[in-house]
């Protein structure tokens, strides 16, 4: 057993660092770490590149969490598959193949908890959807999503070992949004068109 999960969990490292946010922005001529926020994910694709990147972006960052957290909790238990997702965005985060330079985990955390907790992941997307909507500001859904999923997934009965990976999980995407927290002190965050 110890030997598969830790397969795993350097598996969905090593997929959790494949950047489609690169690979599409560079197919239309672009490096997406050199405009608008820097950040290779898909709110930088959607105001640098389009709607259609973006989604491809967001879809494959999604898968990135939700396969390998899948495999966790299908072979293991939810536990494990809540390693793995944090495995993932790890990956994401601090990718071996780009030296360590990657995304905020966003749409990666949300694939680890839809296949965990689908009803947490409504949830997220809810708030992240209201607060989009209010706000015009990616970062401020994103950190709303990743503030209520914490006890959201207490409401839905996961173990607390779970939720304590998914809490790890949501105090690095914290971190990886603080130049976003930055701007948004000073007033000067991006904005969605």
């Amino acid at each position: 057993m110890l030997i598969g999960a830790i397969a795993l969990f350097l598996g969905a490292y090593l997929l959790g660092g494949v950047n489609m946010a690169l690979a599409v922005s560079r197919a239309r001529g672009v490096d997406i770490r050199q405009v608008g926020s820097g950040n290779p994910g898909a709110s930088n694709v959607l105001r640098a590149v389009g709607k259609g990147p973006a989604v491809l972006v967001y879809l494959v960052d999604l898968a990135k969490g939700f396969v390998p957290a899948l495999v966790g909790l299908l072979v293991w238990s939810p536990y494990v598959g809540a390693a793995a997702g944090l495995a993932a965005v790890l990956g994401h985060c601090y990718p071996v193949y780009h030296r360590f330079r990657g995304g905020k985990g966003v749409a990666t955390a949300g694939g680890a908890v839809l296949a965990v907790a689908p009803p947490v992941m409504v949830a997220m997307v809810i708030v992240y959807g209201v607060a989009l909507v209010l706000s015009r500001i990616s970062a401020v859904g994103s950190l709303a999503a990743a503030v209520v999923s914490i006890p959201a997934l207490l409401l839905t009965g996961q173990t607390r070992g779970t939720v304590a990976w998914f809490a790890l999980m949501m105090v690095l995407i914290v971190f990886r949004h603080r130049s976003n927290l930055s701007r948004l002190r000073s007033g000067t965050e991006n904005r969605l068109a």
